[in-house]
């Protein structure tokens, strides 16, 4: 079984999170530390859990996904992954930052390509890659079958979805990418969004006025 900790993250208040199981692998989801003292609250974490860490895992490649890519790249010497059409917002992370006042030295590119139908594995772990494309056209979700729950990154908010007013996005197609990529899987999943609250898949179904 898995842990999942929740990190809310820089002036965005992103969630990253680090997930781990018995064998103490973990993998961290949207690194999104920024600030000294976000970075070692996620070293203090992993160090006083023993963790391992093997990767790390863009669901997308916006700026508050990825202020704290290089830290951990660095810091864990871990690779990171994402769907590579993502690749050229990485690239572009600094002038991004440079947008909301903020500044990153250094953008790690994408060192493992994640794209529809692969599975990321760690310890006894397994997580199926879904391409969610339209907050973005990279993004991705990370769902693990047999715990029934989804990492859904901008994709799904409860009672909300991911913007599609920025570079690489489209209503249509985010709206087509939940309704026949998220929202046929069981009513139980759980669901881990990029911002805010917890939610599950049947929750959304019923309630969400995007999905209506």
């Amino acid at each position: 079984m898995t842990t999942v900790k929740t990190f809310v993250f820089n002036p965005f208040q992103e969630n990253t999170y680090v997930i781990y199981d018995e064998s103490k692998e973990c993998v961290i989801v949207d690194a999104g530390c920024h600030s000294k003292d976000e970075q070692q609250a996620l070293v203090d974490f992993i160090e006083s859990n023993e963790l391992q860490p093997k990767l790390a895992i863009n669901t997308h490649g916006h700026i508050d996904h990825v202020l704290g890519n290089a830290f951990v790249k660095s810091t864990f010497n871990v690779d990171i992954a994402g769907n590579p059409e993502d690749l050229p917002l990485i690239q572009m992370a600094p002038t991004q930052a440079l947008m909301y006042g903020l500044s990153i030295d250094d953008v790690p590119t994408i060192d493992k390509n994640l794209n529809e139908g692969d599975v990321v594995e760690f310890g006894q772990t397994k997580f199926k890659v879904i391409h969610t494309p339209g907050h973005s056209m990279g993004c991705i979700c990370l769902y693990n079958e047999p715990e029934e729950y989804i990492i859904s990154g901008d994709t799904l908010f409860k009672g909300s979805i991911g913007r599609t007013d920025l570079p690489g996005g489209s209503y249509e197609q985010l709206i087509d990418s939940i309704k026949n990529k998220l929202l046929p899987i069981s009513a139980s999943v759980k669901v881990y969004p990029g911002h805010g609250e917890t939610s599950t898949i049947g929750w959304e179904k019923d309630n969400n006025p995007f999905l209506a």
